[in-house]
């Protein structure tokens, strides 16, 4: 396929609050848009179903039966108008692939597009998809670094970096972070730490990691792992 990557036109900043339009109303698109919702943001819903469209259209600020696949469709309901666009239309990958170059066309600065595989991904990415998601193979990924029981929530990002909610190994409890030096022994930061009951509170090196408590730790996905499997 043909190098189609055509850079968006020069934008100011987007806002943080600006209307946000979400083509297809699958399991991403709508945990997309009621995410959206909750936060009190005003949010276009576009799906070909129009049962799903009447089913959301209580649930956000518009909704509209449209097939975004059309240009025309597009600009009627106004898509050139949005500083935001999510395509979450992954399944369907020819469909996917042509919402986000007609969004492209149409100048929208910031637009998210979900994928199914790299191969997608990379598709999406040079006709000109701002961030590419993968909703899937995120998940997976999240649940093997959870199997062990001891990790309650892993945040990957870039380069290998990576932010867990854990139990604390054995090793490191009853103790104040400057004695166990978990930085400089593991490679790893204690962000936070939360006793029962209670709110997490920054870390500091006098603070003590408590029997029953849960942290915040970042480092390396390697290090993490080798601190997780402590006793």
């Amino acid at each position: 396929m043909a190098d189609r990557h055509r850079p968006h036109p020069q934008q100011g900043p987007v806002s943080h609050d600006a209307p946000v339009l979400v083509i297809g109303l699958g399991r991403f698109g709508a945990a997309t848009a009621g995410q959206l919702e909750r936060q009190g943001r005003d949010v276009l819903v576009v799906d070909t179903d129009a049962a799903l469209v009447q089913k959301w259209s209580d649930r956000v600020t518009h909704a509209v039966q449209a097939d975004a696949t059309d240009m025309d469709a597009l600009r009627q309901i106004g898509a050139q108008d949005f500083a935001i666009a999510v395509v979450g239309t992954g399944s369907d990958l020819e469909s996917s692939v042509l919402i986000t170059a007609n969004l492209v066309d149409l100048g929208v600065p910031q637009i998210w597009a979900k994928a199914i595989s790299r191969s997608h991904g990379t598709i999406l990415s040079r006709i000109g998809a701002n961030h590419v998601v993968y909703p899937e193979r995120e998940a997976g990924e999240r649940t093997a670094h959870l199997v062990s029981g001891r990790m309650l929530d892993f945040i990957e990002f870039d380069d290998d970096f990576a932010v867990v909610k854990m139990f604390p190994p054995r090793a490191v409890r009853g103790r104040d972070l400057a004695t166990t030096v978990i930085r400089t022994r593991y490679g790893l930061t204690v962000l936070g730490i939360k006793p029962p009951g209670q709110a997490f509170v920054p870390a500091t090196p006098d603070s003590v990691i408590g029997e029953d408590d849960v942290i915040i730790v970042s480092g390396t996905e390697t290090d993490l792992e080798r601190f997780a499997a402590l006793e």
